[in-house]
C-alpha cells in the first residue's frame, strides 16, 4: 500500500498555538516541581500563560527558570527558553533533564527578557496584555563554570521556543 501526506502551514500563529508551547514549558516546570519541590503548582500555570501571551504577540526573547545562589546571583540549574520563529524548530517531549542536582541552599528564580518589539509599546499597551503577574526589573543571574545542553524545543505552526539546560559544576 502506498500513500502520501501533505501538510500546509497556514502561517498564522494563534493564541491556541502559543498555549500549546506554553503548556510544554509548563510540563518541564512540573518536572522541576516533582524533582525539587519548586516552582509551586499555581505559579506554573501563570508562567505557562505568560509565555503564551508574550510568544503569541512576539514580545518574548528569553525566559529562564531555575535555582540560583542568591548571595552571588549565579545559577546552579537553569532552564532557558529562547523564542524562535521558522528555521529548525523542533517539538520534543517535555522532560529529558540531566541527573538530579543538589540544590540545597538555592532558591527558585525566574528571569525574563522581552523582545525589542515590547519596548515599543506604550505603558497602557503593556498593561493591556493582561499578563498573569507583574515582573520587577533585576539583574540576570550569571552562568559561570558549568555545562549547557541544547537541542530540545517546543513549537507549533512555525513558532516556538528552543530550550537549553545549564548545570553549574
Amino acid at each position: 500500500m502506498t500513500g502520501s501526506y501533505t501538510r500546509t502551514a497556514s502561517g498564522t500563529f494563534t493564541i491556541t498555538d502559543a498555549r500549546y508551547v506554553g503548556g510544554r514549558v509548563g510540563a518541564d516546570l512540573r518536572q522541576l516541581y516533582n524533582l525539587y519541590g519548586k516552582p509551586t503548582l499555581d505559579s506554573i500555570e501563570d508562567y505557562a500563560e505568560e509565555i503564551a501571551i508574550l510568544l503569541n504577540r512576539g514580545f518574548l526573547d528569553t525566559v529562564d527558570y531555575g535555582f540560583r545562589d542568591t548571595a552571588t546571583n549565579t545559577w546552579k540549574l537553569r532552564l532557558r527558553y529562547k523564542a524562535t520563529v521558522g528555521g529548525q524548530l523542533t517539538d520534543s517531549r517535555p522532560g529529558s533533564f540531566p541527573d538530579p542536582v543538589d540544590l540545597t541552599g538555592h532558591a527558585f528564580y525566574s528571569f525574563l527578557t522581552y523582545s525589542s518589539a515590547f519596548s515599543l509599546l506604550t505603558s497602557s499597551e503593556k498593561t493591556g496584555l493582561n499578563l498573569p503577574f507583574s515582573r520587577t526589573t533585576g539583574t540576570a543571574p550569571s552562568a559561570l563554570a558549568g555545562t549547557t545542553t541544547a537541542g530540545h524545543g517546543y513549537a507549533r505552526n512555525g513558532t516556538g521556543v528552543a530550550r537549553d539546560i545549564y548545570v553549574a559544576h
